[in-house]
This record gives structure tokens, sequence and C-alpha cells, in this order.
């Protein structure tokens, strides 16, 4: 594990540059919001893992969070305020022309969308990308990538923590002018890792993967 204190100024720095006291829940700490989006998907997904997250990275790291989540729809005036927008859902997503045009907006900006498939999401999440970058794709991330290493050690990429199809989980990104700008992962399923331990009953040691892929993709995004 990193030691974050190196990254704790810049940390904060882009924080503050987004966030002020309407918009966190708790001023001057990090606030996740989940992206309230439209099509008919359960964007509310997993209401116990985000608070789980967020409780996890601000014991295991130097970032100092508030534990509750905003909620946020792509036409919000607050959407520009938050740096990461996070979204899940096993169902259909969608995005109006203007929806796609201001989210292309807030993530050439400095924005970053961390979505999560939470099995069913995958096909209408890369059509509704193509409309928000027409001229970008998905590609899909190498072991070797700094994401998997920032603060925690994956040296084979994504844990895997709910089985779905059986396929191997893989991670994918959009990049605008070298940064990342999406970050999607497939077949992995980290938010149902990140939930109450009774809710899937899962082996302590995958629910700790999880959270600590999830503190490697918060940490990525608020440092790079």
């Amino acid at each position: 594990m990193r030691h974050l204190l190196f990254y704790s100024a810049a940390i904060t720095a882009f924080i503050l540059y987004f966030a002020d006291a309407s918009t966190s829940t708790e001023p001057g700490k990090f606030t996740l919001a989940r992206l309230h989006y439209g099509g008919g998907g359960d964007w509310y997904a997993n209401p116990s893992s985000i608070p789980n997250l967020m409780k996890y990275i601000g014991e295991n790291s130097s970032i100092k969070t508030s534990v509750n989540e905003a909620r946020v729809k792509i036409s919000d005036e607050d959407l520009f305020r938050y740096p990461i927008l996070y979204m899940t859902g096993h169902g259909n997503v969608s995005f109006s022309d203007s929806e796609a045009l201001r989210l292309r907006q807030y993530l050439t900006s400095g924005g970053f969308l961390f979505a999560d498939d939470n099995y069913g999401m995958n096909d209408s999440f890369r059509r509704q990308m193509k409309k928000v970058f027409p001229d970008k794709d998905l590609v899909e991330l190498p072991f070797s990538h700094g994401i998997f290493d920032i603060h925690f050690r994956f040296p084979n990429g994504l844990p895997k923590i709910h089985e779905h199809d059986g396929k191997p989980p893989q991670a994918f990104g959009i990049f605008h002018e070298g940064r990342m700008v999406v970050f999607f992962t497939y077949e992995s399923d980290l938010g149902d890792g990140w939930e109450d331990e009774s809710v899937h009953n899962d082996p302590l040691e995958r629910r700790i993967a999880a959270l600590q892929m999830g503190t490697n993709v918060i940490v990525w995004a608020l440092t790079n």
C-alpha cells in the first residue's frame, strides 16, 4: 500500500476546486456523487455500497471523506461541483442529446465517471458512451496500468467479486487528451463487494479486495 501523504495537498485542492459547502454533506471532505440517469435502469442499486467505500477510504488513506453520498442528474446545476460521478445498475441507461453533450463537457473539463456494471448495464452503457464521445472507444486497460497499483496492488487487474456469466473481469477506459475520463468495470461488480456483509454474505477477503480496488479508482481519479 502506498501512503497518500504525498498526494494530500493535490487531492485537497482538487476537492475544493469542485466542491463547496452547498454540495458536500460535510464541507472540506470528498463526497462521491451517484449519477441518477434515465432509461429505467436501477441507478439507485446497492444503497450501502458508497457509505461503506467512503468509510474505508477515510480509514485507509489520507483522503477526508463524507460517508453520505450525493445524488445528481446530468442536468443539475451542481453537476460540475463534484469531481467524480459513480454509476451502477442492472438495467438500461439512456442519455438525451443534451445530457450527452453536458456529460462530455463535464468530463473534458476535469470530471471523472466511474461506471460499475452491476450485471446488465454493459450494452446500453456502451451505446450511451458513443453518444457522449462519438470519436472515442472504451479501451481495455492492461494489468500494468497505474490504477491497479496506485494505492493497493492488484497485479492481476480487477478482482472478481460475483460470477455473473463466468467471464473474467475487465476494466475499460475512455481517454481525453491523455487523461482517463471514464473508468468502466465489467464482470467484476465492485459495488456488490462494498455493500454490507449481510447483503451478499461474501467472504471478508473478497469484500476487502472490492474496497481496496474502489479506493484505487478514487485515488486515481483525484490525482491524475
